[in-house]
């Protein structure tokens, strides 16, 4: 039955591991159309912090689920999923292949697993939330989940505002804990036959040069006035999950006064490190999937050869 189905590709890797570049020397040789699989990439105008590809570079690959929200959105991984779905499937209908890539692990686990029947967002919970959190700090918040979730709460930090607030909410409108809700999840199949590839750098090291770099590089680009720019543009504030987005949030923060500009590139590329252990913990916790080395001389060559045996 596997056989039977249209072939799909993921390619997951921590920010920096060399994603895009490999994805369009893919699509270079191959027969594949590209699937951003990127939670800050779906937002318009937030191009420097992103690492968004420039207009050429776009034009010449084109990625779906691209710059397909504004940053007032909350841009869900429900929505991912029927536009990713959407997206892979018109791709097939022309005979082509679906390559998903990117580094928002929950986007990929969503659209391989299907999703669990959360209650929808509550704008006056989340704004009372939000008033407490203002109020007493998001340590509070985290100590009210500990008291009703004790299971959420010590998976999360203190200072994880979005998670805290999303997990608070399903809490207190569903009235069972999020991990009762998400072992009743429907499992529902990929239509797909799929190759799952991952990029994880053999040393820890030369990744954190490179967040570094790229950091520095989007700094010199102007992501400070791209920060000013959609303040000016659109009625953004803290709270929202574009300007959560690392790099962002740490601009954003400088610019309220809240953080010392001379402390800027230190925390953002602190927090960018911190991201890609986040996705690496999410790749090492994901059945069936494929690892490479994209510090191996000979990584995309292998690359290449495996999704040639996975094709024919």
């Amino acid at each position: 039955m596997t056989a039977s189905l249209p072939p799909a590709i993921f390619l997951m890797g921590p920010t920096a591991s060399g994603k895009t570049q490999l994805a369009m020397e893919l699509a270079t040789r191959l027969p594949i159309d590209l699937i951003s699989v990127d939670s800050a990439q779906v937002f318009r105008d937030m191009d420097i912090g992103t690492a968004k590809p420039d207009a050429a570079t776009l034009a010449r690959f084109p990625h779906r689920l691209i710059d397909i929200a504004s940053p007032e959105e909350r841009y869900s991984a429900a929505q991912f999923r029927s536009d990713a779905l959407r997206e892979m499937a018109e791709i097939s209908a022309h005979g082509r292949i679906p390559l998903l890539v990117g580094g928002t692990m929950l986007y990929f686990k969503a659209l391989r697993e299907g999703l669990a029947d959360l209650p929808a967002a509550d704008p006056a919970l989340r704004a009372e939330i939000d008033a407490l959190a203002a109020a007493r700090g998001w340590p509070a918040i985290h100590a009210e989940l500990a008291r009703l979730d004790p299971a959420s709460a010590a998976r999360l930090q203190p200072t994880d505002a979005q998670r805290l607030q999303r997990a608070l909410e399903i809490v207190r409108l569903s009235g069972q804990p999020v991990a009762a809700l998400y072992a009743a999840q429907r499992q529902t199949a990929l239509p797909y036959r799929l190759l799952a590839l991952a990029l994880v750098p053999s040393e820890r090291s030369v990744l954190h040069q490179r967040i570094a770099a790229r950091f520095d590089e989007m700094l010199h680009a102007g992501l400070i006035e791209e920060v000013r720019m959609l303040r000016e543009k659109y009625a953004l504030d803290a709270s929202l999950p574009a300007m959560r987005c690392v790099g962002y949030r740490q601009v954003w923060e400088m610019l309220e006064g809240r953080l010392p500009e001379r402390e800027l590139r230190e925390r953002g590329i602190y927090a960018t490190r911190q991201l890609a252990k986040r996705q690496l913990t999410w790749l090492r916790s994901m059945a069936g999937i494929e690892t490479f080395d994209p510090l191996a001389a000979d990584c995309t060559d292998a690359i290449l050869q495996r999704v040639r045996r996975f094709l024919d």
